[in-house]
């Protein structure tokens, strides 16, 4: 039976990773931070309390566990929140991922069996991208806090590849689904959708309308981790759909799917959520992954933002 620990498991990766190791019959460890009351995930997750920051309680975890795969999906997830707070994300989002790389070194010396490692990277790595798409090849010149935690983590990956551990790297470009935060822009844009067409009134505050990104489906992407992690080559691999849309355009198909024709009318931008340095326009070109790991997308992005705007409309009426 596989083993696997899986960090961040109460997001929204970590848990649509957890069913999915789950449902293939794993022995899956959650980690989860104090307080933290997660919902919705399998009965048979093991859940552990503790912390990125604290790397002897990460290491006795591993030992303890004896995880073959290892995915580190935990970290500080907003940008935004990472210019408020750039020394924890620093500490969490790279030591933390750090912690974790040697932890599982020493796990694999040890028992002398294979461990393999799973990071999450992100497209913040890329920050100031130098070409369009990105690729593997594309240079590491983060722009924000975030990215910077996250572009540590990421080259330490190919500090310990070269150790001999089996880490790999999935670069993700930005994902959703339902299970998307409401603090972030995506899912406020969704809920915000669905209540103005419930109420047939409202407004919804954003920033930056013209910030183009790549959107993909959530439950895709951690496929995606799953093959790389599973991979006999450890390597880096960038996760896109290889196409952009603006905000301005993610909010007219969500007002579109809630049946809002006018979605101008009702949002106003407010300069208290334009970042500090938004990122050039970043979309991946996710080559690599389709030849190496057979992996692909499964839903348009129309199709998501309804899935999302679909959710958000029944918990309106449930």
């Amino acid at each position: 039976m596989t083993v696997a620990l899986v960090t961040g498991v109460a997001g929204q990766d970590g848990s649509y990773l957890a069913e999915r190791l789950a449902g293939e019959g794993a022995e899956v460890h959650g980690l989860v931070r104090a307080g933290e009351r997660p919902v919705g995930l399998p009965g048979a997750v093991r859940l552990h309390v503790g912390d990125l920051r604290d790397a002897e309680t990460l290491a006795e975890l591993v030992r303890r566990t004896g995880p073959d795969e290892v995915y580190n999906l935990g970290g500080v997830s907003s940008v935004a929140y990472s210019w408020r707070h750039p020394v924890e994300t620093g500490a969490v989002s790279g030591l933390g991922a750090v912690a974790l790389y040697e932890a599982a070194w020493r796990l694999q010396e040890d028992s002398g069996s294979a461990v393999r490692v799973l990071q999450a990277s992100s497209a913040e790595i890329f920050g100031a991208p130098d070409r369009a798409p990105q690729d593997e090849g594309t240079t590491v010149r983060p722009t924000s806090p975030y990215g910077a935690a996250k572009a540590y983590a990421h080259q330490m990956a190919a500090v310990y590849r070269a150790r001999g551990l089996g880490v790999s790297t999935c670069v993700l470009y930005n994902h959703e689904s339902p299970r998307r935060p409401e603090t972030f822009v995506t899912r406020k844009i969704t809920t915000a959708a669905a209540r103005i067409a419930r109420h047939g009134s409202g407004t919804l505050a954003l920033g930056n309308l013209d910030a183009r990104r790549d959107w993909g489906w959530a439950p895709d992407y951690v496929d995606a981790m799953v093959r790389a992690a599973r991979h006999p080559v450890a390597d880096d691999f960038v996760v896109a759909s290889g196409t952009t849309r603006s905000v301005a355009d993610f909010v007219a198909a969500a007002f579109a799917a809630a049946g809002v024709d006018d979605w101008e009318r009702h949002v106003t931008v407010d300069p208290r959520f334009v970042r500090p340095s938004d990122p050039a326009e970043q979309v991946g070109d996710a080559r690599r992954a389709r030849t190496v790991l057979g992996w692909g997308g499964t839903l348009a992005f129309e199709e998501i933002v309804g899935r999302m705007v679909r959710h958000d409309l029944a918990r309106l009426t449930a």
